[in-house]
């Protein structure tokens, strides 16, 4: 019988000494030491949403502790008393606050703001519970007004747009576009083909540039060669000629002159006449009778 009661005893040590270390192994999983002495404070807050049991406690970033646990007020409707499990170590302020953070993925966890005081608060008192406002309750507040007041103006800019888009104005604008975009891919074709007969007309400007480089280099050599014609006696040649042509043609004009009697007398110009009719008259007789004029005698 002793050995049955004693292994009955072992039996039930054994299980106590595996649950106390399976609740032990919980509250480690969960983040809870043990063997870590703490300081216990409340807070009561109107909403909890995305705070869980175990949810870190910090204070500026750093965990000082956690959520021990969550229960509802049922002595002060619509509120959530949570028990805070802080380091033995913290002291908290007197006026301190507990601010409940959510991050973008709401997780929530307590911030705790201390307050600059020399008096602190006792363990086991509540502190004071804030709840800031999140970000739709900001859009809420502060974006839906504004969006409330530019609904009106939306809208009237969507009946103008529809005025707009029905106006038959806008359907022939666009016939015209596809009709001058036609007439600019016409054009491209017509400019595509025309850049395909440049090459000739380039050929054909160079061969003209070219003769014109000769020409310049022809029309430079006759004028080094007019450099080297004495111009100064040329003049003075012309001169010359001027002068004697001058008194030639007052001569011819001057009745009084020799030359001016050929010219203006009539008395000699109708003897010449009549010398060369009688010359004339001669040479017509000599054809015809050759014998008169020319003897011929043979031995």
């Amino acid at each position: 019988m002793k050995k049955i009661f004693r292994k009955e005893v072992l039996i039930g040590l054994i299980v106590l000494v595996a649950m106390a270390v399976l609740i032990i192994g919980i509250d480690f999983l969960k983040g809870v030491n043990v063997f870590k002495a703490a300081n216990y404070y409340y807070v009561s807050f109107t909403d909890v949403a995305g705070l869980a049991q175990n949810a870190p406690v910090t204070v500026n970033g750093f965990k000082v502790g956690q959520v021990r646990e969550i229960a509802y007020e049922y002595d002060n409707p619509g509120h959530v008393k949570v028990e805070l499990s802080l380091d033995k170590n913290l002291k908290v302020p007197a006026g301190s606050k507990a601010v409940l953070s959510s991050d973008l993925l709401g997780t929530a966890s307590i911030v705790i703001d201390m307050a600059k005081s020399t008096e602190y608060h006792k363990v086991g008192d509540s502190l004071e519970g804030v709840v800031p406002k999140g970000m739709m309750d900001n859009v809420t507040d502060n974006l839906l007004p504004a969006f409330t007041g530019i609904l009106p103006k939306v809208d009237t800019l969507l009946l103008s747009i529809n005025a707009l888009v029905s106006d038959p104005a806008i359907a022939s604008s666009v016939k015209r576009l596809d009709a001058i975009t036609a007439n600019l891919e016409a054009t491209t074709r017509q400019l595509n083909a025309l850049m395909a007969t440049l090459p000739p007309v380039v050929n054909n400007v160079n061969g003209i540039t070219g003769n014109v480089n000769n020409m310049t280099s022809d029309l430079a050599v006759v004028t080094s060669a007019l450099k080297e014609v004495p111009l100064d006696s040329l003049a003075g040649n012309l001169q010359t000629i001027t002068e004697n042509l001058a008194q030639l043609s007052a001569q011819l004009n001057n009745p009084d002159s020799s030359l001016g009697m050929l010219t203006h007398d009539p008395a000699l110009y109708n003897n010449l006449n009549s010398t060369v009719a009688s010359l004339d008259s001669l040479f017509v007789d000599i054809k015809r009778n050759p014998k008169r004029y020319i003897s011929i005698k043979l031995l």
